[in-house]
């Protein structure tokens, strides 16, 4: 199950960041297996983690104060709201991944400061740093609670990747609409 949960997300990861896939040479003499990855879904979770972060906080940083209160739509959530929805989905599901309480955070509010918005979605990322360190692979399995359902711990694996490929995609949409170019979306200095 590991090996197929691995295979999946190492093919799916390579997809998503354009990882350049090897190919063998027509005549190419067999090589032999690498060692196999301990702990591959969590290790790689850590990778995914340290780029969204990054990725996620320069366009949370990226938005002007101003445009905080920001949405596309009435429908749609304003750009607060979405940095308050990415602090308590990491501090929740970064819990869950590695069994250990969430934080006591103070309740954050859409219309805070984007200083008090930005600091505490960086705090939350600091929080997946520091729970996701030492996680390993071994209780993926685990049936966890995740309020309205139930599954495996692992499930909390892809919605954390999931989700941060998500959050990041819509704040550069909120940043496009407000002619601002998303941070993986400029040029190399």
């Amino acid at each position: 199950m590991k090996r197929i949960l691995s295979t999946l997300l190492f093919a799916l990861l390579g997809v998503t960041y354009g990882w350049p896939q090897a190919a063998a040479a027509p005549s190419a003499a067999p090589t032999a297996p690498t060692a196999p990855v301990k702990n591959p879904v969590t290790s790689v979770l850590r990778t995914i983690q340290a780029r969204q972060q990054k990725n996620i906080l320069a366009a949370i940083d990226a938005m002007p104060a101003d445009k905080f209160g920001y949405k596309p739509t009435a429908d749609q959530i304003t750009f607060g709201h979405l940095v308050v929805h990415i602090t308590e989905s990491n501090n929740s599901m970064c819990a869950k991944v590695a069994d250990v309480p969430q934080p006591k955070v103070e309740e954050l509010k859409e219309t805070d400061s984007k200083d008090k918005l930005l600091a505490a979605a960086r705090a939350s990322f600091d929080f997946c740093t520091a729970s996701l360190a030492n996680v390993d692979d071994s209780k993926l399995g685990d049936n966890v609670d995740y309020g309205r359902m139930q599954g495996p711990r692992a499930m909390a694996v892809f919605f954390l990747a999931g989700g941060w490929s998500d959050h990041y995609g819509a704040a550069a949409q909120y940043l496009r609409l407000n002619g601002i170019v998303p941070p993986t979306a400029q040029a190399k200095k």
